[in-house]
């Protein structure tokens, strides 16, 4: 995908870079949020390109060495720090964000080890996510308007793991360390509001 509109948000000297500087590899196993992503960054005036696992994230990233990223820290066939160590290969200046639905302090510290410049946890927004890849300085960024609630934030990682466990109860309760009737009672009900 390229993206031929002009940039919006605001004006910095990245936003002012040709589109040959602005590339951006996406790499997330969710090709529906990838796709959306996609689209919304193009919008922005960033030239995308898609990648859905580590293996196609990893030969994009050899091969086009892009300036940004955004990845998946854990993608269906392995793990997306793979991908930023390549990124990171390909090319020094590279501004990876990595983002993930497991939002700790051990894979955090795990991605800016492996080269990633920054952690954001899912859902992030576009907005969030250009910050992120043109944030130069070393001041936090402003705290979200809306942030999920904290319930919110449990049912949605526990949403991810029973997923990921291919809909299966008992191996989501025992990975989740809880009851089994206490996640049945848990995935029964609609997801918390904000």
């Amino acid at each position: 995908m390229t993206g031929q509109s002009e940039p919006e948000g605001p004006e910095n000297e990245e936003t002012l870079l040709p589109e040959a500087l602005r590339n951006l590899l996406i790499v997330d196993d969710d090709q529906r949020f990838c796709d959306r992503l996609a689209r919304a960054m193009e919008r922005r005036g960033f030239a995308v390109q898609t990648a859905y696992n580590v293996a196609d994230g990893l030969a994009l990233a050899r091969r086009l060495a892009p300036r940004y990223a955004v990845v998946d820290l854990r993608l269906d066939d392995g793990s997306g720090l793979e991908v930023v160590q390549a990124l990171r290969e390909a090319r020094d200046d590279a501004r990876v964000i990595v983002l993930t639905g497991y939002g700790n302090i051990a894979t955090a510290v795990a991605a800016v080890k492996a080269g990633a410049t920054d952690y954001l946890p899912k859902p992030a927004d576009a907005d969030q996510v250009e910050a992120a890849l043109l944030e130069r300085g070393e001041a936090l960024p402003p705290p979200p308007c809306n942030p999920m609630s904290a319930d919110r934030v449990r049912w949605e990682h526990i949403q991810r793991v029973y997923e990921q466990c291919d809909r299966n109860v008992s191996e989501t309760a025992r990975r989740l360390r809880m009851h089994r009737r206490t996640l049945q009672r848990i995935l029964a009900k609609y997801a918390p509001r904000n």
